[in-house]
């Protein structure tokens, strides 16, 4: 089973791949993570992608569908594939269509986590993490439970990404609205498109998910 997973940043999309990977096996191709990947192991495609970046320049679709193809040949025909932050534009979800059919493919579901612009902001902003371990808190959801000290290893030394920040947040939000959003209807078309509310709790997320992908 193959599927797309959208959503603006921090909807969740990250944390729900965890999950399907962890509980069915999926491999999830985060066009991000392989980039560096292949960069790193100086691949065909990772060196191109290299030289490009080197110079400035915005790595193409062309490279980014090489990349996916590269994964997808390296899997196992029995392991489904979830597509984290890909396709971005119409451009790529028709190239998508292509590089799955030609190793005999199907895209199943689309499923786009549904956020409330608000509330994101007030999830992301507010977020923030344990200098030492990495655990996750938030000014709101979740504070240490002594104050400055982290529940899992007991640092007192935090700190928040720097693009935590309002105006990034909206930014990407505008993003996503004019670059991904446009290519719904396209899937809609084809029926494959679900849609979750990704401000629920991340337990209540998951179980819809697994209700739309079924066992």
């Amino acid at each position: 089973m193959n599927i797309i997973l959208l959503g603006p940043p921090g909807a969740g999309k990250g944390t729900q791949a965890s999950i399907l990977v962890t509980e069915r096996g999926m491999v999830q191709l985060s066009t991000g993570d392989m980039l560096r990947a292949a960069v790193k192991a100086g691949t065909p495609i990772g060196v191109q992608a290299k030289a490009v970046m080197d110079a400035g320049g915005l790595v193409s679709d062309e490279i980014v569908s090489g990349l996916i193809g590269e994964k997808l040949d390296s899997m196992a025909a029995s392991e489904g594939a979830i597509f984290d932050g890909y396709p971005r534009t119409e451009a790529q979800a028709v190239s998508l269509d292509e590089i799955l059919a030609g190793r005999g493919r199907t895209l199943a579901h689309v499923i786009e986590l549904e956020v409330d612009e608000d509330a994101l902001v007030e999830r992301i902003t507010g977020r923030y993490t344990c200098a030492s371990c990495g655990e996750g808190y938030h000014d709101t959801f979740k504070q240490p439970k002594a104050a400055g000290t982290c529940d899992k290893c007991g640092s007192t030394e935090f700190k928040r990404r720097p693009d935590d920040n309002e105006e990034t947040v909206r930014t990407r939000m505008a993003e996503y609205r004019a670059k991904t959003a446009p290519i719904l209807p396209l899937y809609e078309a084809r029926g494959l498109v679900k849609r979750v509310d990704g401000m629920a709790d991340m337990g209540d997320v998951s179980a819809a998910i697994a209700k739309i992908l079924g066992s």
